[in-house]
């Protein structure tokens, strides 16, 4: 299963929990490309740059897809690679947790790392989160085999429908 969706929908707490109520294991590729690079993500873009990044994105990836039984949740741009969306698709159930604008930004204020995080766009903070959800919504629609909102801040009641999705496909798949 994959998790794809914009920064701060709720990939890798929904991620952790679904895991842990599955019994599977959990990558985060964000995560595993600090442990690749040997730096924090907005290290490593400022000395390399986004294309570098990008490269090792699709090798986190890679290397997340080819373990078994698991729970992956990719990092925002992924979707931006379409060799990364069939790969994903190829292997995957993915589900793209959505978020309002509202609830996206409210929680990025939140987030204590976000004045670490790189920016994509010359756009002040809320015009950059605009016009990324308004270029990356149509790839993460492709890219999903179910949609599922992730505005509420319960993370465990989207662990619940997603445990619902799977146990509908998997029974529809007999």
């Amino acid at each position: 299963m994959a998790l794809i969706g914009f920064r701060c929908s709720g990939k890798t707490t929904v991620g952790r929990l679904l895991a842990e109520r599955l019994g599977k294991n959990f990558t985060d590729t964000d995560e595993l490309i600090e442990r690749m690079s040997g730096m924090e993500i907005h290290r490593f873009v400022a000395l390399k740059g986004w294309e570098s990044f990008r490269k090792i994105e699709t090798q986190a990836l890679e290397t997340a897809l080819a373990r078994e039984f698991q729970v992956i949740a990719t990092g925002g741009g992924l979707v931006l690679n379409p060799e990364n969306v069939f790969r994903l698709k190829r292997k995957a159930i993915v589900f793209w947790l959505r978020a309002s604008i509202e609830v996206i930004q409210r929680r990025i204020s939140r987030d204590s790392e976000r004045f670490l995080r790189p920016g994509l766009t010359q756009n002040d903070p809320v015009g950059e989160v605009d016009a990324l959800l308004r270029q990356r919504t149509p790839l993460y629609q492709n890219a999903a085999d179910h949609v599922v909102d992730s505005g509420n801040d319960d993370p465990r009641r989207v662990v619940d429908t997603v445990c619902r999705l799977i146990t509908t496909q998997l029974s529809n798949e007999r």
